[in-house]
């Protein structure tokens, strides 16, 4: 497969069926017991160059880019559930049983922690063990933000409006738009060199619809998904590590507790390496990531 991003070094890259005929884009390689990494927005599969190297010494490592981001497949949302999380899960656990993987560990960062939540709770058979960076499930998350402080999510917002204005004014100044985040919400900007960062605003300009159209899933489908698994008390069965800023203090709620009651085998961890922590400080959470995968 050829592509106009930057690749990892040492890894395959392969293309791999999801649902509903949707392709993923994916780097491979090592050998040993599975290990998916999901990425975060606005990134690709490469937010894990640092860290994938290093578990593909020990498992086989692989890092799909999520159906409507980077090099994977871009469907219309023609249906409210085509970037439901449930969705996107459904395509990792097609993809690695296509590679041959009936039970895999699965982490994910940002929004690839949302679908990897999802997978935990609706596939927890076939997901082993569970990492979670920097984020709360997506009720929770709606339910922690309130006034002012909710400005630090002003994204979450503007792409839960109905389809057309968001999808228009992040068109028009979408590198201003995804550098943002690059930009704000990194503690190191040394982290994401400018081929990386290219990489990335090139990748989430020609994904505007469908990035779009992954966070308004999680103001309505996702929602309701969430919801009715709280109320059905279900809960991932599997050994669960989260490693999150200290949002909890930043904007007045228990984020261990939070996660607490979705998860009763959690290890929950505090970071000071800011929202990009695969990419600013990859030793801790290669390390983080070893230890849960030894539980």
């Amino acid at each position: 497969m050829t592509s106009a991003t930057p690749t990892l070094p040492g890894f395959d890259h392969v293309r791999l069926p999801g649902e509903g005929g949707v392709e993923l884009s994916a780097a491979v390689a090592g050998h040993g017991s599975p290990v998916v990494l999901l990425h975060g927005f606005p990134e690709t599969h490469l937010m894990w160059r640092h860290v994938a190297p290093r578990l593909a010494e020990e498992h086989t490592v692989v890092c799909p880019d999520l159906r409507g981001y980077g090099d994977s497949d871009k469907p219309p949302a023609a249906e409210e559930d085509t970037y439901s999380k449930r969705t996107m899960a459904a395509d990792i656990v097609r993809a690695m049983a296509s590679l041959g993987h009936d039970r895999f560990a699965l982490v994910g960062h940002d929004r690839g922690a949302l679908v990897a939540f999802r997978a935990g709770l609706d596939h927890p058979e076939t997901i082993t063990h569970l990492g979670i960076l920097d984020v709360v499930p997506t009720l929770d998350m709606w339910n922690v933000l309130h006034g002012v402080s909710a400005a630090v999510a002003h994204h979450l917002y503007l792409m839960a409006q109905p389809p057309g204005l968001p999808e228009t004014m992040i068109a028009n100044s979408a590198d201003a738009f995804f550098g943002s985040f690059l930009d704000g919400w990194t503690t190191d900007t040394d982290a994401i060199p400018e081929e990386i960062r290219t990489a990335y605003l090139r990748a989430s300009a020609a994904a505007v619809d469908s990035i779009v159209a992954d966070y308004r899933a999680s103001a309505g489908i996702d929602i309701v998904h969430d919801r009715a698994d709280l109320d059905a008390g279900s809960q991932l069965a599997m050994p669960v590590t989260v490693v999150q800023q200290d949002w909890g203090s930043q904007l007045g709620y228990d984020a261990a507790g939070v996660w607490r009651a979705w998860s009763p085998d959690l290890d929950h961890r505090l970071t000071r390496s800011g929202h990009f922590m695969a990419e600013t400080s990859p030793e801790e959470i290669t390390e983080v990531l070893r230890a849960l995968l030894a539980r």
